[in-house]
């Protein structure tokens, strides 16, 4: 990191990194305090559920509309309004004093991180160069993976020298600072153009943007089935998670000391895959990253969900964790390469809605079907569901590589197929 700090080049992609890993880790320590500030409230594991169906929900009503106004505003300057806005609504929730008025902070707070995140992908795709976007995106990878790690550790120690609002604050001041920090990056636009976009913003220009949308698509469909298949692979994995806990409970037998073990040999296969990838980026191609990490992180989740015990659990639990690194840097680096960056907010916003409403369906279902059922029989068939996607996701990547003769997308040191 240091020697990329002397190089001009990587100066702003490395303090846009720190901005990152500083909101990342804050947000881990705001989960966890939210959890037991609602639980603490209510006394209800219900209630505390509530809060994860607030995000999909809250993606559903910003992202078919935010992605019109993220192509056309300074993606700096929304990125630190978002932040100050999440800092300000995170700083009010300790004053909340009914669980719906928590919700409703949450929906909000939900709607500002649904509509970041789109903008993020955006400005990251202006700033870096294409031959650094992969680098970038695995270093990325790896502070996200330090955040999973100590954001909760953090948070612990928080909760034994104060309370859960503490640690509120801390991802709130976590916000502000990460706001301050984008403040010093480039704006990457001429003018501002925020006002006027506002001025002119209709429900006509939406219709005319999903229409842009869906053309895109139309025009490019072998590189919008690789971003759905594995939009996909991120919906099943949500859904089956959500059975985590009562799977570990009901059919493995876990206590509830062990199945903190459990989530953290996850935690350590995540930060060991997410070294790996750093260290080996430039030798992997984005079929192996895209695909191939994809088809590991299934065997993965098959592994887990066909385990009578801890060792096989656990085994399952690091090799899926382990893939996750590999599997988010090939995707954000496909996106950013295959996508137009002047289109990218609305077209990443658009696929994110049906992924966020995928999300919603298939985790009621997972869930009924469990009730119903039993959960193993559930699970599996789910992993077997996600591990066929997967093998698609990897054969279209191979085609989609073979197509475009573009030899980033090949494995490192083969040629494009002719």
């Amino acid at each position: 990191m240091k020697r990329m700090w002397k190089d001009k080049e990587w100066r702003e992609p490395v303090v846009l990194l720190t901005g990152i890993g500083i909101a990342n880790f804050g947000a881990w320590v705001y989960l966890i305090a939210l959890n037991l500030i609602v639980l603490d409230m209510t006394g209800s594991a219900l209630a505390v559920a509530g809060l994860y169906i607030v995000k999909p929900l809250a993606t559903v009503l910003m992202n078919f509309w935010s992605g019109s106004v993220i192509d056309r505003v300074n993606q700096r300057n929304l990125m630190i309004t978002l932040d100050l806005l999440r800092a300000v609504l995170i700083a009010c929730l300790p004053f909340a004093a009914s669980l719906w008025l928590i919700y409703a902070f949450v929906l909000v707070i939900n709607m500002a991180g649904s509509m970041f995140e789109p903008a993020s992908m955006t400005y990251i795709t202006k700033l870096i160069p294409e031959k650094n976007r992969q680098r970038f995106n695995a270093l990325r990878s790896l502070i996200d993976s330090g955040a999973f790690l100590i954001g909760p550790a953090v948070a612990g120690v928080l909760f034994m020298m104060g309370t859960p609002e503490t640690a509120i604050y801390l991802n709130a001041a976590a916000l502000v600072l990460s706001a301050l920090i984008l403040y010093s990056m480039p704006k990457l636009e001429e003018a501002e153009i925020a006002t006027e976009t506002a001025n002119r913003m209709s429900w006509e220009i939406i219709r005319t943007d999903w229409r842009l949308v869906l053309n895109f698509s139309k025009s490019a469909r072998l590189v919008v089935t690789v971003f759905f298949l594995f939009s996909c692979m991120m919906v099943m994995a949500t859904a089956i998670d959500s059975q985590e806990a009562t799977f570990s409970k009901r059919v493995l037998g876990l206590s509830d000391g062990e199945y903190g073990f459990l989530v953290s040999v996850a935690g350590a296969g995540i930060i060991f895959g997410a070294i790996v990838n750093t260290i080996f980026t430039k030798k992997l191609g984005l079929v192996a990253l895209t695909g191939g990490s994809s088809v590991m992180m299934s065997l993965g989740y098959l592994v887990y969900a066909l385990s009578d015990s801890f060792a096989g659990a656990a085994a399952g639990f690091f090799i899926l964790a382990f893939s996750l690194a590999f599997a988010n840097t090939g995707f954000h680096t496909f996106t950013q390469n295959h996508i137009p960056v002047d289109i990218m907010g609305r077209t990443v916003s658009a696929f994110s809605l049906v992924e966020a409403v995928l999300v919603i369906v298939a985790t009621a279902i997972i869930g009924v079907a469990s009730e119903l059922v039993t959960v193993q029989p559930v699970v599996i068939v789910s992993v077997l569901v996600m591990c066929s996607i997967s093998l698609v996701l990897w054969a279209m990547s191979f085609k989609q590589s073979k197509e475009t003769g573009a030899s980033q997308f090949t494995l490192a040191g083969e040629k494009p197929s002719t």
